[in-house]
């Protein structure tokens, strides 16, 4: 009986200890395809989220009136921030805060300023996005371990991508001639399949692996107290620019609508999408918004008494390396061009998660069937007995 050599059995458990990657690349590849679209799975879930006019030819609520018509309907709640979604069919957030320092966020409906009802405080999309960014484990002093292990990723991904076009030879002759047999076994279909969504997957793979290696370098630099930020110190309204009233008595402000106005003329191509109210009297009102490059925001700080501008970012303003960086996001989660969009990669990570399941297919029967020969006893044939000499006739009669 022969017996596997010592040195194939350690190979062998090494490849069974790499099923709980397999398993891991799996697991964050589902969890981010359902995050991508998970805030539409919650407009399924949620009326509150939805929004609806009234008819085709109402429009949007001026900003000072969904002000006003939102702190009518709370009076004893201070607003933070409102903040607009990309896709028209979605209410708008207002994050509000309560006496006793409660904060939470309101759905309000845009075209008729009604307060439809508070969002959950962890949603189905915030647990999805934390399930796949960091295992919902928890950030204490700093990036939380999960968000370093689900990142770390990126790298054997981006290393698969390009051992995976080595070891497809002309890969490129596949983009017009592409195989997938069907008929002729379960090992041969997920092969052609394994090989051939990664092919047309090479850009997604390429894009999500290295914003993937993005948000690690991230949490290092920001554990590091490291910063390649070009912003400067934050903007303050001047003390003698902060109008002096009675106690009890409202701070006189600027129109809502003026405010926004002011932002717009120093960012004429910003589209309004969040406005971030002040927290205290020399603080100014920021307003957010994208501009022709859908990726990254512009944003101007606005005086609320005067309408001045206190400071203003543009695309102009960012380094090189901040126009790398802050476009990273949104290109891993496809949250810049709206639902279609969303729709192309929740396809592609559909395929990207079903490559993991095939490729741990293959590697599984593959692996399984070298146990099993290892391990199986193999029986040596025994060589037969030479045949006995016939004596001659003549020699046997003597």
């Amino acid at each position: 009986m022969s017996k596997p050599s010592r040195s194939k059995l350690w190979f062998l458990v090494h490849s069974w200890l790499a099923l709980p990657i397999w398993a891991f690349v799996c697991f964050i590849c589902a969890t981010g395809t359902i995050a991508v679209i998970s805030q539409e799975i919650v407009w399924l879930l949620n009326p509150a989220v939805r929004a609806s006019a009234p008819d085709a030819q109402t429009p949007r609520m001026g900003y000072q009136a969904l002000y006003d018509s939102i702190q009518k309907q709370v009076p004893e709640a201070a607003i933070q921030s409102l903040s607009w979604p990309e896709e028209s069919q979605f209410a708008l957030t207002a994050r509000v805060s309560y006496p006793g320092a409660r904060t939470t966020s309101l759905y309000v409906n845009p075209y008729t300023g009604v307060v439809q009802g508070p969002s959950l405080d962890f949603d189905l999309r915030q647990f999805m996005r934390a399930l796949h960014g960091w295992l919902l484990i928890p950030f204490t002093n700093g990036f939380s371990w999960g968000w370093y292990l689900v990142s770390a990723l990126s790298i054997p991904m981006f290393a698969s991508l390009v051992t995976g076009l080595v070891v497809y030879k002309r890969f490129w002759r596949a983009f017009f001639k592409p195989r997938l047999r069907l008929n002729q076994g379960a090992r041969i279909f997920w092969g052609d399949f394994h090989r051939l969504a990664g092919l047309w997957s090479i850009w997604f793979i390429l894009l999500i692996s290295v914003s993937a290696m993005w948000f690690l370098a991230q949490a290092i630099l920001f554990d590091t107290h490291t910063t390649i930020s070009t912003q400067g110190v934050p903007a303050v309204v001047a003390r003698e620019e902060a109008p002096t009233v009675p106690r009890g008595q409202p701070v006189p402000r600027l129109d809502l609508d003026r405010i926004v106005a002011a932002a717009r003329q120093e960012l004429p191509s910003m589209e309004p999408q969040r406005i971030a109210f002040s927290g205290n009297a020399y603080d100014p009102v920021t307003v957010m918004g994208r501009g022709g490059y859908p990726l990254m925001f512009q944003s101007a700080q606005i005086n609320p008494y005067n309408g001045k501008a206190e400071a203003v970012r543009r695309l102009s303003d960012r380094s090189a390396l901040e126009y790398f960086t802050e476009s990273m996001r949104p290109l891993h989660t496809g949250d810049f061009g709206g639902f279609w969009l969303k729709l192309v990669w929740f396809f592609f990570g559909l395929l990207l998660t079903m490559m993991s399941v095939s490729g741990m297919l293959i590697w599984t029967k593959r692996t399984a069937q070298a146990t099993a020969k290892a391990v199986s006893p193999r029986r040596q044939r025994a060589p037969r007995p030479a045949a006995a000499p016939v004596a001659p006739a003549r020699e046997a009669a003597e």
